[in-house]
């Protein structure tokens, strides 16, 4: 139900736009200390949010969403179309694939089970799988800050982006046939020298998670996060194709400029699995990300490894499994991004966790819908005091496959 004090609601033939703040659906969390507690951010610019919103829309995405949640509020703000064929509009509740934002959730069940003494961040990963790599100065810590040098395996996979989709929408690998795919190439670079990005790491992190507890992958982020969190949107399938309930679909671009999108939305991703194959919600995740950055999941001692960043351009830095951006009113906010084919997502909070975001645009492939999602972070924690200037967002790289997406 829109409230009628804070906007009104306007349909345009098929797109929609909606912006209202209703009462947050929790009480905040204990705050955790930290630099630019939330009390100084400025107030959300909503007007700006939803004008970039639209602007995605414009540049090709079928829809876009944000949801912040601001602690004592949550805005929520959506444009466009959730499915093509029926026409149905997009909302802010719609579950949809988050790609590699995965990587956090892989992150934090292996920080939880450092904290558990099972597991040493500076050891080889050849200790807990023996033979796996050809390096044993390759260590867990290498592998979640993407400093290991293994080469990302989805370079070659989706050189083409469709025909690279549809060649393994339906296909079901094992992490072991992943990881030797990136075998087949040369590493990026010696262990720790540098950051290259790489869903290899991930598949790794995996691989140790089901190692070390005995478990699925599925089954340790039921126990270890969704649960806990409450986070009902939130799921792993794999290897089952459905997205349940309620659901945006996702469109991947066509490489052939003028050619019709297509329908991603049901795929196995087993190209990602812990990489990038979670189901979740804007609600969820800025529940997540929040509880994260406030200690809610791991020690203090786990987390403060999480966020010891290696700089990757002048705006952002990677830790363990999370990203740090630097936005131009000197706030850092931290999260990450996703790409799956279909589906981009932005997931952010500030430093003490008081004010998250998540934004969506239903379709990839598009360096245009992806620079400008991006964008979507300056007006909600810089707020209108960015508004009349032009704010600098770093060139956007699509995660499942480093090279820049096709320009439109």
């Amino acid at each position: 139900m829109v409230s009628a004090t804070m906007c009104r609601s306007a349909v345009l033939g098929a797109v929609t736009l909606s912006l209202f703040a209703v009462p947050a659906q929790a009480a905040p969390l204990k705050t955790a200390a930290g630099p630019r507690a939330a009390t100084t951010l400025p107030a959300p610019d909503t007007t700006g949010l939803a004008a970039v919103l639209r602007s995605v829309v414009a540049k090709g995405a079928p829809g876009a969403m944000a949801r912040i949640d601001d602690g004592t509020q949550v805005y929520r703000s959506a444009q466009g179309i959730a499915d093509r064929a029926t026409r149905r509009a997009l909302t802010t509740t719609d579950r949809f694939r988050v790609g590699s934002i995965t990587k956090t959730f892989s992150a934090v069940v292996l920080l939880q089970l450092v904290d558990e003494h099972k597991l040493a961040l500076d050891a080889p990963v050849n200790r807990y799988l023996p033979g796996l790599l050809p390096d044993d100065r390759i260590t867990v810590r290498h592998v979640l800050s993407h400093r290991s040098g293994l080469y990302d395996y989805t370079n070659d996979m989706f050189a083409s982006s469709v025909s690279g989709f549809e060649a393994v929408r339906n296909k079901v690998f094992t992490y072991r046939q992943l990881v030797d795919m990136s075998l087949r190439k040369a590493r990026t670079n010696a262990p720790g020298a540098a950051y290259s990005y790489s869903n290899t790491n991930f598949v790794v992190a995996g691989m140790l998670i089901e190692k070390l507890t005995g478990h699925s992958v599925r089954t340790e982020y039921e126990n270890r996060i969704f649960k806990p969190l409450k986070l009902d949107d939130t799921s792993y399938v794999h290897p089952d194709t459905k997205i349940p309930g309620r659901h945006a679909n996702g469109y991947l671009t066509a490489d052939r400029a003028g050619a019709a999108p297509v329908d991603a939305t049901d795929q196995t991703v087993s190209w990602a699995q812990s990489a990038g194959a979670i189901i979740s919600s804007a609600r969820d995740l800025d529940t997540f990300y929040s509880a994260l950055v406030r200690g809610k999941l791991t020690s203090a001692a786990r987390l403060a490894e999480m966020e010891r960043f290696t700089r990757v351009n002048a705006n952002t830095s990677y830790g363990l499994g999370l990203r740090r951006r630097d936005l131009s009113c000197g706030i850092s906010v931290y999260g990450h991004t996703g790409a799956v084919q279909g589906y981009y997502t932005y997931s952010f909070t500030s430093k003490d966790g008081r004010r998250s975001l998540t934004a969506l645009a239903n379709a990839s492939n598009s360096s245009d819908v992806l620079n400008t999602l991006a964008t979507t972070l300056e007006p909600v924690f810089c707020g209108k005091q960015k508004a009349a200037r032009t704010a600098a967002v770093p060139l956007e790289r699509e995660d499942v496959a480093p090279a820049a997406p096709r320009e439109q």
